[in-house]
């Protein structure tokens, strides 16, 4: 059975590494990101990898009302949705975030208010279909506020909240809604930081886990999985102690 993919943020390290392997099953891809060059790029990948049809949209996810039109659009193009993945993102400057405040709500919506607003938009029509995959790439940072990346932190805490309240109401019309929570991923977002070696994956594998988590229709992924052992301990550190360290 062919499926159709809809992916925001397609130019993203994981969501071409999710496009490329779901083109080993029969496939159609609606792919929307801001620079249309890029997205040519990866559609033209995907078409060679054997994608059934590849549509593009460029748009600029705190544009809401460009949603609205990418939602219409996409819907018209491939008639039903099967699965869509949510995976635009920035990585903010924690340390400009604490004396730009402009700069820093920038990037919360960025991470957190833009990706809320498009799960909303597409649950509508999810709600229409009464099936599908409504998929959203948050953090493992999400978890716990961090000193490092707290800004970064919320966002993806806010939007973690968000995806189980929308879980809940989903599942009575029929629609899945994944969280994904990658821990430390090797993607062009991540190039200019010192990450350590072992704990840190390819786009690859973290694309591996995600397709298995659609088909198996689980909640929350960890990926790679022993990220959930990670945060769990991260997690139940006493706050004297974890406001001390350098966590």
């Amino acid at each position: 059975m062919s499926l159709n993919i809809l992916i925001l943020g397609a130019t993203s390290g994981i969501a071409q590494a999710v496009g490329r392997r779901y083109t080993r099953e029969q496939a159609s891809f609606f792919l929307v990101a801001r620079d249309q060059v890029k997205l040519d790029m990866v559609a033209a990948d995907l078409r060679g990898r054997g994608a059934l049809a590849v549509h593009t949209f460029a748009a600029d996810a705190l544009d809401y009302a460009a949603l609205d039109t990418m939602c219409a659009t996409a819907w018209n193009a491939l008639q039903t949705v099967d699965v869509a993945l949510i995976a635009h993102g920035t990585l903010p400057d924690q340390d400009r975030t604490q004396v730009d405040l402009d700069y820093a709500i920038h990037e919360f919506r960025a991470n957190g208010e833009s990706a809320i607003a498009a799960m909303g938009l597409m649950a509508r029509r999810f709600e229409e279909q009464g099936r599908g995959v409504l998929a959203v790439i948050g953090s493992v940072a999400g978890d716990r506020g961090r000193g490092s990346n707290y800004l970064y932190g919320a966002a993806k805490a806010a939007l973690d909240a968000y995806a189980s309240g929308l879980r809940a109401r989903m599942f009575k019309a029929g629609v899945h809604v994944l969280t994904i929570k990658p821990g430390f991923v090797a993607t062009p977002m991540t190039a200019n930081l010192d990450l350590p070696a072992r704990l840190t994956a390819q786009p690859e594998r973290v694309a591996e886990d995600i397709v298995r988590a659609v088909a198996r229709r689980k909640d929350v992924l960890y990926t790679p999985g022993f990220w959930r052992l990670i945060m769990t301990v991260i997690k139940l550190v006493p706050n004297a102690i974890f406001k001390r360290s350098n966590l």
